[in-house]
């Protein structure tokens, strides 16, 4: 285990899945929302995203969180793991929503410098909630398309999330 790459909806735990991967492996994380939004939320350019994207996936090693669909198949040509989080929509709107509340007005750990959070119920309903039908069947294909040399799981629960930790804490780094 290398270079990991997790994708998924809104809230899924694609941060802190990445972040707990990091601390029982070692590897160095990499969240894609800073490379996606400079301070205040202005959004990068499409072309500096991408060269953001590809500067760190060049790196030896890493645990690559976030989505951005556009930049799936530079991530993957050099991931030896990829993990989908495929958790319900319910949940996932949950957890925005309570994040929203956690760090308002504050900057997330791992979201761009100087974008305080705040709370849109626009991004809950159309993204989080619209994640099923306008971004999951691209995550469904990637999933059905990838190298075989990539370890892939897809974690659909809570559970199956935990589950996964603890077998990846007992195995090491070594994974």
């Amino acid at each position: 285990m290398k270079r990991v790459m997790i994708f998924g909806g809104s809230g899924a735990g694609k941060s802190t899945l990445a972040r707990k991967i990091g601390e029982i492996t070692g590897l160095p994380v990499v969240h894609i929302d800073p490379m996606y939004w400079k301070p205040n939320w202005v959004q990068r350019s499409k072309v500096e995203t991408r060269a953001l994207v590809l500067e760190a996936t060049a790196r030896a090693a890493w645990v690559f969180d976030g989505n951005h669909h556009s930049t799936f198949e530079a991530r993957i040509a050099r991931a030896d793991h990829a993990i989908w989080l495929d958790l319900p929509t319910w949940l996932r709107m949950w957890r925005v929503s309570a994040r929203s509340w956690r760090y308002r007005g504050r900057t997330r750990p791992d979201m761009g410098a100087d974008c305080p959070e705040r709370f849109s119920a626009h991004f809950i309903f159309y993204w989080v909630g619209g994640y099923h039908w306008r971004s999951r069947p691209k995550d469904v294909a990637l999933m059905k398309t990838l190298p075989p040399h990539i370890n892939a799981v897809c974690l659909k629960s809570r559970r199956q999330v935990a589950a996964y930790l603890g077998e990846l804490q007992k195995k090491g780094a070594e994974v």
